[in-house]
Order: structure tokens, then C-alpha cells, then sequence
């Protein structure tokens, strides 16, 4: 057999083998290089965004500041004191009140959050008070001291603040200017400093580099943003996949231990489904977000388009998707989808979730009683029917809601005054009940903690004026 015939032109095939391999290496090289250049570029246009000049608008209305509910901070919500801590005690106010130190001061607005036990309040100048629980700093003051009567957050006395949002014991603030601080408890990564520990006891900008932000809200260990495109990032701890990022965070330290992967900085929510009957996915892309609301464990969304998404905890059907399964990314909720079906307003309770529809009808779905059953999925609030509602508050386990001319409220026992029925009243009530304390008052809006409330009250007429006279003041 002749030997094989070699091509004197390619040298032999050794030489061409060297030459591929040393192409691929030269390939991947450049590949290298085209990811080293998107992310530069990516880094750059953060940057280029988070430079964009806004200038936010608090709210227009603003009045008297009221509270209602149970006032001993260091024992609401719970059984019993937790070591070294001494109580103050503080009584329960059954009805709305005046603050002493807050009389004849505008406020435009207030917040407080399902789980949390601390108050703030933003003034008409944009100043900002807050007080309540502190065993964690998150009243911003710079100690752990608990406040019994607003206390402006000096920090922040020279920024605009126009929005707050309270979790468990973690506090965020948005300024005009779309920037974020935050304070309190960061032993989950909830302030998003990118680090991870017990107490950040004053107001510290959030490591965040993008457009800037125009929505805040705070779940109980957990925190939400949302920028001015309509893009939410998510922080904090991830148990129950609350933070939309298709995992529960959890990993083995040792071989009984287990902890969680927490998020320390702003991540961005990249992933929205629908999920049919027979379990399959189908991605939504064009997703913008207007309106966002943390319970204890879940979240709920409104986006441009009137939908709604809910993901986390689904405990009870907090989650509106008729089984009570855990969500790991937004889920679209089917019932508000469609034409002339869309959302114009949500809210979070502890284990339960509120939708306005666009004809003003509330629905409401999870467990809002201790006991009973839960609502699998959005049902219609009857008692409320023919109500035009403008703001809705969620306690721990009670609701409060502004509609009309009035403020309607309910929740079962135990309660600490956030219904506001007043003195020698009922303490409770399972069906929704006009709060007769604050009759010929209007109510712009409420705000809940977890057992009490805040109110803004017209006061610019001189009738406003006189009616509010008439309402009692509170001073520890």
C-alpha cells in the first residue's frame, strides 16, 4: 500500500491542529473582551442614570395628624418583655386622639407597616418625625431610646422627604431627589447597604447606583424599590422567595444547620408569570410597576397595565391564586386580568391582600380573623359596595379604610384601639363598622401599624378646625 500523500502547502496536520486550538484560545479571548466591554458599559449607564435630576412631589393634601391604638410600644404584639428590656407601659387609645406635640402642624403624610410597631410622619415642609419602637434604631435618632411622642429625624432635617415605609424594626426614606436612606435592623441585608448587620441606628443612603426611585415599601424582614422606568429591586430576607428572585435563599451551614443566602443590595425583579390551571408558565414581558405592597412574608404588585402580581408566603391564600403555595417569582393574579377587570389600588396585611378594582369595588382575599376559614382567592368586600374608597390601612389582623365622607374599620379580637369605635365602645368587629369618634371629620388618609393607626384630618376651614378641637389629646 503507497504511503498517504502529504500536501506540502499545509505542512502536516499536526501544524493545522496547533493553528485551530490556537484560534479557539484567540476566540475566547474576544469573547472575554466583549464581556469585560458590556459590563463597562452597563456600569456606565448606571451611572449616567442614577445622575438623572428628578424632582419627586410629596402629596398635595395635607391636615391634622390623629392616633388611635395601643401605645405601650415595648409590649404590642407581644406576650411578654424580651430580656433587659423595662417597659414604660402606655395606654391603649380606643378612640382617635390629637398628639400634644403635633397639634396645629400640617402633615401630608403618614406610614407605618403591618408588622411594625413605630410611626412616621412627613410635615408639609418635608421634615420628618418619627417614634414608637426602637429597640433596633429604627427611628433614625442615632440611639435605641423608645419615643413616646414624634421626634424629628435630625438627620434628614435638611432633605426633602416625601415617602416612608416602616417594616418589623427597619425604616426606609425616599427624599425628592429619588435617593434612599434607611435605619434599624440590617441583620437580614432589609436596608441594602450591602452588609449585613444588628443595628443602623441613624439614616444611611442605600447602595444603589441606577435610576433614581420613586416608590419605597418594607415587608417584615424585607425591603422593595421601585424606579422611575417602573423597575423593582428587591433586598433582605428571601425565606419564602418574597423577594422574586426564584429561590428561598436556604443553604446547609453544618449538616443540621440551615441558614439563608439573604440579598444586601438592590436586586433587580427580572422574572413575571402566568401560570395556567394545568401548571404551565408563560413569561410577561412588559411589565411596569406603579404600586407595590409588603405584608409579613408576601408581596403584591400593580403594574401600568392594571395587573396584578403577587408572589412569597402563601400561606392562607394571602396570594390570591386559589392554593396556598409558595411563589418564587410575580405571579399574575387571573382574576384582575382582562378587559375592564384591572386594579387601581392595593394593599398588604400580615396574611391577607386588597385590590380596588377600576369600578371602585374592593376585593379582598387571605385570612384577616385568627380563627376560620381563608379566602383562596380575591372575593368581593359586600359590605363596602357603593363605598368610593380612597385609602385603605392594614394592621396586623384589622383593616381601616377611608370612603366618603367617613372611615370604616374591623378586626377580631385581641385589638389595642386601631378600629377607633372610642371609650365604653366594642373592642372588635367582624363586619366593617362606621368609626363613629371621627363623624363630620374628613379623613384624607390612613395608615396602620401592627396595632395601631394614623389619620390625617382636613383641618383648613375654621369648622375643620372646631371639630378637631373637640377630639381629645394624647401626652405620655
Amino acid at each position: 500500500m503507497p504511503p498517504k500523500k502529504r500536501n506540502p502547502e499545509n505542512g502536516d496536520g499536526q501544524q493545522i491542529k496547533r493553528r485551530k486550538k490556537r484560534k479557539e484560545e484567540v476566540d475566547f479571548d474576544d469573547d472575554a473582551v466583549e464581556n469585560n466591554e458590556s459590563a463597562v458599559a452597563v456600569e456606565t449607564y448606571e451611572e449616567e442614570m442614577s445622575q438623572i435630576d428628578i424632582t419627586l412631589e410629596g402629596s398635595m393634601l395635607s391636615g391634622e395628624l390623629l392616633f388611635s391604638g395601643g401605645t405601650n410600644w415595648d409590649l404590642v404584639g407581644r406576650h411578654s418583655l424580651p430580656k433587659g428590656v423595662k417597659t414604660k407601659g402606655g395606654p391603649n387609645l380606643w378612640g382617635p386622639h390629637r398628639i400634644s406635640n403635633m397639634v396645629g402642624i400640617k402633615v401630608r403624610t403618614v406610614s407605618s407597616g403591618c408588622t411594625a410597631c413605630h410611626c412616621a410622619v412627613i410635615t408639609k415642609e418635608g421634615k420628618t418625625y418619627t417614634w414608637g419602637r426602637n429597640e433596633k434604631g429604627q427611628l433614625g435618632h442615632g440611639d435605641t431610646d423608645r419615643q413616646d411622642l414624634p421626634k424629628l429625624v435630625e438627620s434628614l432635617s435638611t432633605v426633602n422627604i416625601v415617602d416612608v415605609a416602616c417594616g418589623r424594626n427597619h425604616t426606609l426614606f425616599l427624599t425628592d431627589k429619588g435617593q434612599v436612606y434607611a435605619c434599624g435592623d440590617n441583620k437580614m441585608g432589609q436596608l441594602g447597604l450591602g452588609h449585613q448587620s444588628a443595628t443602623v441606628p441613624s439614616p444611611t443612603r442605600m447602595s444603589y447606583k441606577g435610576p433614581p426611585i420613586r416608590r419605597v415599601a418594607c415587608g417584615g424582614e424585607f425591603s422593595m424599590i421601585v424606579d422611575i422606568r417602573g423597575n423593582l429591586y428587591s433586598f433582605g430576607c428571601p425565606e419564602y422567595g418574597q423577594l422574586g428572585h426564584n429561590t428561598d435563599g436556604k443553604y446547609f451551614v453544618t449538616s443540621n444547620k440551615l441558614s439563608f443566602k439573604c440579598e444586601m443590595v438592590p436586586r433587580k425583579v427580572n422574572v413575571w408569570i402566568e401560570k395556567s390551571r394545568d401548571g404551565r408558565l408563560t413569561p410577561i414581558i412588559d411589565v411596569e410597576v406603579r404600586e407595590v405592597a409588603c405584608g409579613a412574608n408576601h408581596t403584591i404588585v400593580l403594574d401600568s397595565k392594571k395587573r396584578v402580581f403577587s408572589w412569597g408566603f402563601g400561606g392562607y391564600g394571602r396570594l390570591g391564586h386559589a392554593e396556598p403555595k409558595d411563589e418564587m417569582v410575580p405571579r399574575l393574579v387571573t382574576f384582575f386580568d382582562g378587559t375592564n377587570r384591572g386594579a387601581t389600588m392595593v394593599a398588604a396585611g400580615s396574611t391577607f391582600s386588597f385590590a380596588l378594582n377600576q369600578y371602585g369595588a374592593l376585593f379582598l382575599w387571605g385570612q384577616t380573623k385568627p380563627t376560620g376559614e381563608a379566602a383562596m382567592y380575591p372575593k368581593l368586600v359586600q359590605d363596602l359596595s357603593g363605598w368610593r374608597i380612597r385609602s385603605i390601612g392594614c394592621c396586623n389582623k384589622s383593616v381601616v379604610i377611608a370612603a366618603d365622607e367617613s372611615v370604616v374599620s374591623w378586626g377580631a379580637s385581641p385589638t389595642y384601639g386601631e378600629l377607633g369605635y372610642g371609650d365604653n365602645k366594642p373592642r372588635s368587629s367582624t363586619t366593617p363598622q362606621e368609626m363613629k369618634t371621627l363623624e363630620k371629620l374628613y379623613i384624607h388618609s390612613v395608615a396602620c401599624g401592627y396595632g395601631h393607626s394614623l389619620f390625617i384630618a382636613r383641618s383648613d376651614t375654621e369648622e375643620d378646625q372646631e371639630r378637631l378641637n373637640k377630639l381629645p389629646v394624647f401626652t405620655p
